[in-house]
């Protein structure tokens, strides 16, 4: 094992074509040398959502280019690769085969490692690309897809506290945008609107607070929003403009305040094993948040906790984490051959009982 690795990352799990290469010298911290996103909301934009296929189609076109561009940002070749790592799940089918196919044939070409990595694992592993983070550390990872409190214990070890019975965070920011005629991605439209609304003028449920745990759902906090707008609908005749920056900024108060109590039980659970140097990291898309973030550093500063949350750029899907993930990997001996497989479904920790259905593809979370 060469004491300076270099890899290139690959990343298509949802609507993001991505690469990029990281390199670490032994315990120094690692560089991104070079990190391009594709993103696809031209796409899909007229559609209210990610349309799979259309998804799968553009990675297949932008995979190859994503990875000409990432050689060209970092001055290096492809001679200069140690391994190739790349999103083998969780994720919409078509886009992940998409990128373990590219993956597949950079290995055979350059005869070089193949890395797989759980797409969650990039999330989730963040902090010790960006802070050098100490295992263990807690983690909250809040994406469209998956809501999830993790304890990091290593780069293929994690301990899952709780998480979402239903919707995730991001997924219902999505659908609240679209039930408001919001554009696409929802996260950031309906942050945006809530700015400009009263966050009390509508009282919505903090779902789950009254049972014990770090479980969470929103998917009836959706509903909620859903029959509050029609209310107003009914009463107006339409949507006014600030009657609709109250609907977002009551649900992202809502929101806020379910991520908040939830993550101070997670934070008694982790602590309860005094960690040396007791750290919450929060990643995914939601993760951008600036209400979420404000609130989660104030939960933090009150348990005397260090809180750290990734760049905005490395907080969506890119393909940095997933270059660090195989990193790490790679550095503790693991590898991939051609068998490596595309994975919808593909939960962090494999001991914890399925949060959401299994079925023929496995449990979700």
């Amino acid at each position: 094992m060469p004491e300076t690795l270099t890899i290139l990352g690959l990343e298509s799990s949802c609507d993001d074509t991505a690469a990029a290469i990281v390199r670490q010298s032994g315990d120094k911290p690692p560089e991104i040398l070079a990190s391009i996103v594709h993103g696809q909301n031209e796409l899909h934009s007229a559609f209210g959502g990610v349309v799979p296929e259309i998804a799968a189609r553009a990675h297949a076109e932008k995979l190859d280019y994503s990875v000409e561009e990432a050689l060209t940002t970092s001055g290096l070749t492809l001679a200069e690769i140690d391994a190739i790592a790349v999103t083998a799940g969780p994720g919409l089918i078509g886009g992940v085969l998409s990128g373990v196919m590219c993956a597949k044939g950079l290995s055979a070409g350059l005869n070089i490692p193949l890395v797989g990595v759980n797409h969650l694992a990039g999330h989730a592993l963040t902090p010790r690309l960006t802070d050098q983070a100490t295992y263990p550390y807690l983690m909250l990872l809040v994406s469209g897809g998956h809501c999830q409190f993790l304890i990091a214990h290593g780069p293929e070890r994690f301990s899952r506290l709780g998480g979402t019975i239903d919707d995730a965070p991001g997924e219902a920011f999505d659908k609240t945008a679209r039930l408001l005629g919001l554009p696409q991605p929802g996260g950031p439209s309906v942050q945006a609107e809530a700015k400009y609304g009263d966050p009390k003028a509508h009282r919505f449920p903090r779902p789950l607070l009254d049972r014990p745990g770090c479980n969470m759902s929103f998917s009836g906090l959706k509903t909620a929003l859903l029959r509050a707008r029609d209310a107003v609908m009914a009463e107006h005749g339409g949507l006014p403009k600030q009657a609709r920056a109250d609907l977002c900024a009551g649900f992202q108060a809502a929101v806020v305040d379910v991520l908040a109590e939830k993550t101070r039980r997670a934070l008694e659970v982790y602590l309860a094993d005094t960690p040396s140097k007791p750290l919450l990291a929060v990643a995914g898309g939601v993760a951008a948040n600036t209400a979420i973030r404000a609130r989660l550093e104030t939960v933090c500063a009150d348990h005397s906790v260090t809180f750290t949350a990734p760049p905005l750029a490395l907080c969506t899907d890119n393909a940095a984490m997933i270059a660090y993930a195989g990193l790490e990997r790679f550095r503790s001996g693991a590898q991939d051959d051609m068998t490596l497989s595309a994975r919808p479904r593909w939960p962090l920790d494999k001991t914890a009982p399925a949060l959401l259905g299994s079925g023929k593809r496995g449990a979700k979370a």
